[in-house]
């Protein structure tokens, strides 16, 4: 019995795939790092990863605002989830940080992971770079138009036996354009899709913002908390060097060459924090949007579910690197240097040592 049932299961998955593969199957996808324009104001564009942000923001607010409008005492149902997601996260950043900055760093951090979190989970729903404008072009996706109403609306026809990739029009086509006017003479619609809805952190500009504000944040925790010269001297510590031209001793004059060497690398760390903050997240959603629209390319229905399940489990990991990182930082900002007048404290024991080695000197003589 069971081995009929795994055989019939088998079967049914080669149905699938078969099928998927000869039926099933789109155009060649186009596949581009910029965000699509769908709409421009004067110099401002609208791109579809801006829509997909503010989608992800009202959906946040309003499962907020609906898991909460009935607060009890004794939370239950989805209150009870929500409240149990944000007090774990919470008791994670506390058991990290401290109690003390662990209320401080929380808001920031709970924010750029749960908004993280969403933006990569809301991007796999199927809608995702299927459904948009039309943009007429020379070459592209052969789409065929059908009529609803005052709404002219345009679909890109599956796969067959006799076309396995779609009906496209190749812009290195010596025919393209006979080929165009073609399609054009039948009713026809000749372009690329300009999809509503595109994954928010595979645009550029927002892995960057978010990297932007992660740094803002870690710099006003550590200003706040040792003041703005004493936390200033981790990038710009010349006073070793100045105290060592002073006394005219190359022992000083090397040690504050090698202070100030430190303080230039933590500035350039600084900068560099943000690039691998924006690409390390953005590379990676990019990079898993073009596989799973490859997938569906190349035999949907069932090769493409494996992926989905890999996405969701990066898209967890990505938002919790990016937020641990900023806590981790934040915590090193808050905590750099030690006492605040630890060198002043050290180069005077250092000038005590010496005029007391001077008055035993002179005392002996």
């Amino acid at each position: 019995m069971r081995g009929n049932r795994l055989r019939l299961a088998v079967v049914g998955l080669l149905v699938l795939v078969l099928a998927g593969f000869v039926f099933l199957r789109g155009p060649t996808p186009h596949i581009q790092i910029k965000p699509e324009t769908l709409y421009s104001i004067g110099i401002i564009n609208i791109t579809n990863t801006m829509v997909t942000s503010w989608l992800v923001v009202a959906l946040m607010v309003g499962l907020v605002y609906l898991a909460s409008r009935r607060r009890e005492l004794v939370p239950r149902g989805v209150q009870n989830l929500l409240e149990a997601i944000v007090e774990g996260f919470y008791n994670l950043v506390v058991s990290i940080a401290g109690e003390k900055n662990g209320r401080r760093f929380f808001p920031v951090v709970a924010t750029i992971f749960f908004f993280v979190l969403f933006a990569n989970w809301f991007s796999l729903f199927p809608i995702f770079n299927a459904i948009g404008l039309g943009q007429e072009e020379e070459h592209g996706f052969v789409m065929e138009k059908v009529d609803l109403g005052p709404l002219p609306a345009t679909y890109v026809g599956l796969s067959s036996l006799d076309q396995l990739q779609g009906r496209t029009i190749d812009e290195e086509d010596p025919e393209a354009a006979h080929k165009v006017e073609q399609e054009k003479d039948k009713g026809n619609f000749v372009g690329e899709i300009r999809p509503f809805l595109r994954g928010v952190n595979t645009d550029l500009n927002t892995p960057l913002a978010l990297a932007i504000m992660s740094a803002i944040f870690v710099e006003f925790w550590g200003i706040s908390t040792l003041g703005f010269f004493t936390y200033g001297r981790k990038f710009f510590n010349f006073g070793g060097l100045l105290r060592g031209i002073r006394r005219l001793s190359l022992d000083d004059v090397f040690r504050g060459v090698i202070d100030a060497f430190v303080g230039f690398l933590e500035l350039v760390s600084e900068m560099v924090r943000l690039i691998s903050f924006t690409f390390r997240l953005f590379g990676n959603m990019f990079a898993g949007e073009v596989v799973i629209l490859m997938f569906t390319f190349l035999v949907p229905l069932v090769f493409t579910l494996p992926f989905y399940g890999l996405e969701i489990f990066v898209g967890l990991i990505q938002a919790f690197i990016f937020a641990a990182l900023t806590l981790v930082f934040g915590m090193i900002a808050v905590a750099h240097g030690g006492p605040p007048d630890a060198e002043e404290a050290q180069a005077e024991i250092h000038e005590t040592e010496t005029a007391e080695g001077q008055l035993v000197v002179n005392s002996e003589q």
